[in-house]
């Protein structure tokens, strides 16, 4: 027993002498010899240049301008003379230079493990370095690259649209290695949903280098992919004038110009920020200022915006009933100025005291009458018109390349009950169908549905048309109504901006090109049922005054463009937003978006 312990104290204490021989002699040999490597050999990362955004014409709607950054030798001592002088040297050259900050950032990188220069200034403009470059190169603790600062020459016209760039968060580079070595990304619009393709893809370089961190020759070199540009249908010099006008008429709206293919000419969100602000970090008090605008500016309007659509939404409540009840929706109905349903004794009214007495589907269009809404959606039901409505695009989202986009709602029974744990009262079918209780919709879900009444296809809006060279795919859906229906429909959009009882006649019926289009009013407020005559809107308070919409096509007969308007608290559309709409499409005229046509005279009325 006694020889059998002293054999397995000898084996164990060989084995032992032989792993430790194994780890010195050859695993360590390559630990070693990486360490080795790494002091002869230095590997870093290139940034790529972020790609640019232009509009249709080639104007530039994010650039980015050129200059340099500023790094410093690593192991220096912040009390030294070296460190001292160099500092001296910077704060003589650059007048506005943040000393107490440009120590700290050196302070936090600087490390005993770390060989490489620490970048302490990001960007310098080009006029402002080559005053100073013959000095700066010359000193060995300063390394002068050159470097590019994200430009957004429109500012707040297309902030809502173009976005910008910020500073990465823990968050963003954990997922992005270009991000974590350039540290900006897209945080917003289009640089947030195209940031992959703009970034652009790193570069690699591999140096030989001696014991004092000097290069002597170049081992490897990958570019990087740079200049990944976007080109969008977007007209800068369109967008430019829709917002002017907008804010020179003192009014909160959201404007989209489409064509009815998709493509986005222009999209204004109001009030807007300029996007340079956030490009190296946005002040305290900057921040404060946009913050505390009660009309919202930091608001992407475009999709993050849910409003009561009104009697926009009308023409597709007579398609949802043409589809489910078949010749019900050219049945007339009759309107006194208000509906009871069963036994109550509630007044579910028409924006007419008065009414519009007999009403068939065309004239319930141009007259935009409520009780013809009201009867046909209490006969089809919420359920149904629910799911019509959704099919034509309103209450689901439209594909825009837009981060974030907003759903919207368009109710039914199901939803409902899972949102309030209720039941569905018929009433509220009745409202629904009038664009008012739980509706909600973006503008741009409008104007794609608007498209659609136009055209027969549901097509996807989108502002890019080439990625990176790539021809966006372009995407359309056809669905199928009764061509009755439809043509009755677009004859009823034409007599709002045509015929004297239009809703939008005043505004809209001497303009070059025909247009047909759909006012409403959108009521944030409700009125009290003891109330006989409503009050004006303009002796309203001002955030109680409905949304004035409005949404058009044209040319009448062969459907080009989509111009949607909606003036937050603007009263009623026709008188607001047809206004707007009118000197859009004079503007578009007079640049040609027409052709070369003649002023044409108005449409005969068809009856």
């Amino acid at each position: 027993m006694k020889y059998k312990f002293i054999l397995l104290l000898m084996v164990t204490i060989w084995a032992l002498m032989i792993t430790r021989l194994y780890n010195i002699s050859i695993k360590s040999n390559y630990y070693y010899e990486r360490l080795a490597k790494e002091n002869i050999e230095q590997s870093s990362k290139i940034k790529p240049t972020r790609g640019e955004i232009l509009d249709s014409s080639g104007k530039l709607l994010a650039s980015n301008k050129i200059g340099f950054s500023l790094s410093l030798k690593p192991h220096m001592k912040l009390n030294s003379a070296d460190f001292n002088t160099t500092l001296e040297l910077l704060k003589n050259s650059f007048k506005d230079i943040d000393s107490k900050l440009l120590v700290k950032v050196y302070k936090k990188k600087s490390s005993p493990y770390n060989h490489k220069y620490i970048q302490v200034i990001d960007f310098i403009p080009y006029d402002d370095m080559m005053k100073v470059f013959p000095t700066l190169s010359l000193n060995e603790d300063i390394k002068v690259n050159a470097a590019t600062k994200r430009y957004y020459p429109y500012g707040k016209y297309l902030a809502h649209v173009v976005g910008y760039i910020g500073k990465a968060n823990k968050k963003d580079t954990k997922k992005d290695e270009v991000v974590k070595v350039v540290g900006k990304v897209g945080k917003a619009g289009l640089e947030r949903y195209y940031n992959k393709v703009l970034e652009g893809k790193l570069g690699t370089k591999v140096v030989k280098v001696n014991a004092y961190n000097k290069e002597l020759e170049l081992l490897k070199y990958t570019p990087p992919k740079s200049n990944r540009d976007i080109k969008l249908s977007v007209d800068a010099d369109l967008q430019k004038f829709i917002y002017d006008t907008v804010e020179d008429e003192n009014k909160t709206a959201v404007v989209i110009v489409m064509k009815t293919t998709g493509e986005l000419l222009a999209a204004v969100s109001t009030p807007s920020y300029d996007p340079n602000l956030f490009v190296d970090g946005i002040s305290v008090k900057d921040w404060k200022k946009i913050q505390s605008n009660l009309e919202h500016p930091f608001t992407n309007k475009l999709v993050h915006a849910l409003y009561p659509p009104g009697s926009t939404i009308k023409m597709g409540v007579a398609l949802a009933t043409s589809k489910e009840a078949g010749d019900l929706i050219f049945k007339h109905e009759f309107c006194k100025g208000y509906i009871t349903i069963g036994k109550s004794k509630h007044k579910f009214r028409c924006w007419s005291h008065w009414g519009h007495g007999d009403v068939d589907l065309r004239k319930s269009i141009r007259e935009s009458c409520d009780v013809f809404y009201y009867d046909k959606a209490l006969d089809i039901g919420i359920d149904k018109l629910s799911k019509d409505l959704n099919l034509i695009g309103l209450g689901v989202r439209t594909g825009v390349d837009l981060p974030r986009e907003y759903k919207g709602i368009i109710p039914n029974k199901k939803w409902k009950r899972k949102r309030y744990k209720q039941s569905w009262y018929k009433g509220e079918t009745a409202i629904s169908a009038i664009g008012q209780g739980y509706d909600d919709v973006t503008l741009m879900q409008i104007a794609r549905y608007t498209a659609f009444l136009a055209t027969g296809y549901l097509v996807t809006p989108h502002f890019a048309t080439l990625i990176n060279g790539k021809a966006y795919e372009e995407k359309a859906k056809k669905i199928n109504f009764n061509p009755l229906v439809f043509q009755t429909i677009r004859n009823g959009m034409y007599d709002v901006c045509n015929n004297r009882r239009g809703t939008a006649y005043k505004a809209m019926h001497k303009l070059p090109i025909i247009i047909a289009g759909k006012t409403g009013t959108a009521q944030v407020a409700s009125v009290p049922q003891d109330v006989k005559k409503r009050v004006k809107e303009a002796d309203l308070a001002y955030f109680k005054r409905s949304h004035a919409w409005l949404t058009t096509y044209a040319p009448f007969n062969k459907p080009k463009y989509v111009i949607s308007i909606i003036v937050e608290h603007g009263g009623h559309g026709g008188s607001t937003a047809g206004p707007i709409a009118a000197k859009i499409y004079r503007w578009m005229y007079q640049k040609g978006y027409f052709g070369k046509q003649i002023a044409p005279k108005l449409l005969k009325e068809i009856y």
